[in-house]
């Protein structure tokens, strides 16, 4: 049975929703802040939380980043729901626009609803969900949760590199968690392989071509 684009986008929103937000309350629940468990030398689970965007990254007030990510949700949305049925918007185009949505919304549920239903102890204390005493934020106001992190290499810079010198660099660094990897390979990909829609979303509108009738007479 063939799915429709639509049904596609739908599937992939929720199942993206689902798998991060299972994961993000594993780790609040079972994780205190700062915790640190190692899977391999290069792949670690490390439980913080954040203020700001993806990767950890601060840019902007709280309010105002919670703010854009629903505009940008409800806005790509609606774009996905009006092109769901055009003939030229390939699957591939569909899906990446969905991991984009679905991780904005994984992240925006994190900061609408965790500082209500999440207190946040001091560590070793593992954080309550619908804690007795309420939560540690107001609507709007929660923290992202992040636990991925892959120091897949490091090294120090010789001492007579200027500026860098004697510093370790690690590779990579950023903390993360699977919203922010939906949002990361979906915009990539988008780059990489669908750049054409960007650059020319009217193309979407066009007819798709039809196969000529007329014979042409030598």
């Amino acid at each position: 049975m063939k799915i429709s684009k639509g049904a596609l986008a739908a599937i992939i929103i929720a199942a993206v929703i689902i798998i991060d937000q299972a994961i993000k309350i594993w780790v609040k629940t079972h994780f205190y802040l700062g915790e640190e468990y190692t899977v391999t030398s290069w792949c670690r689970l490390l439980f913080i939380e954040n203020n700001g965007m993806a990767f950890g990254m601060e840019l902007g007030s709280k309010l105002f980043l919670t703010v854009f990510r629903i505009v940008l949700v409800v806005a790509l949305s609606w774009y996905i729901w009006k092109i769901r049925h055009a003939a030229r918007a390939a699957c591939g185009y569909i899906v990446c626009l969905s991991l984009i949505v679905a991780g904005a919304t994984g992240n925006i549920i994190d900061c609408v609803f965790y500082g209500e239903i999440f207190n946040n102890p001091l560590p070793p204390a593992l954080a309550q969900i619908f804690p007795p005493d309420g939560g540690y934020a107001p609507w709007f106001h929660g923290k992202v949760v992040d636990m991925f992190y892959f120091p897949l290499f490091s090294f120090t810079w010789p001492d007579w590199m200027p500026w860098v010198g004697g510093e370790v660099f690690e590779f990579f660094k950023p903390i993360f968690n699977f919203a922010d990897a939906a949002i990361s390979v979906g915009i990539l990909a988008l780059i990489f392989f669908y750049h054409k829609y960007i650059a020319t979303p009217e193309a979407l509108s066009q007819p798709e071509p039809q196969p000529s009738d007329a014979v042409h007479e030598e």
